[in-house]
């Protein structure tokens, strides 16, 4: 009857490694998306890993500098969403490009989407759950 617990522990401990193993979202690694997501889109960790990687897609982390500077995800490039100065930022960004925006939990990302869809960005979508989302689900941060 001993081995029963001990074999269960085995299990899940295979089980935990499984699926680990190879899920955790990457910037850079693992598939690429077949489409740009449609305008608006909110993604989970994996697609929205998957479609940063499209051709001309620019990964934009809406936090604070200081945020910023704790860890973001690799590439990404900083414009603060609540500064004075975020409206005159987004207008000098390539309006043709495809945005990946993130902030830390999602709420951020979504008030930086609607000014870039008044500014005319067509081709955007944002990370569901945030930084936040993405850590938890394994996903690698740089700083």
């Amino acid at each position: 009857m001993r081995s029963a617990p001990l074999a269960a522990a085995l299990v899940a401990a295979a089980t935990l490694l499984a699926g680990c193993s190879g899920t955790a979202p990457s910037v850079s690694a693992g598939p690429t998306a077949a489409a740009v997501p449609a305008a608006g889109s909110s993604l989970g960790p994996a697609d929205f890993a998957a479609a940063a990687k499209l051709p001309n897609t620019v990964v934009l982390d809406v936090r604070t500098p200081q945020e910023f500077a704790a860890g973001h995800l690799p590439g990404a490039t900083n414009i603060d969403v609540e500064s004075a100065d975020f409206p005159q930022k987004i207008a000098s960004l390539d309006k043709a490009a495809t945005y990946a925006v993130y902030c830390r939990s999602g709420n951020r990302s979504k008030v930086a989407m609607s000014a870039m869809q008044q500014a005319g960005f067509t081709q955007l979508f944002d990370l569901a759950g945030g930084i936040n989302a993405w850590t938890s689900a394994g996903g690698a941060t740089t700083t």
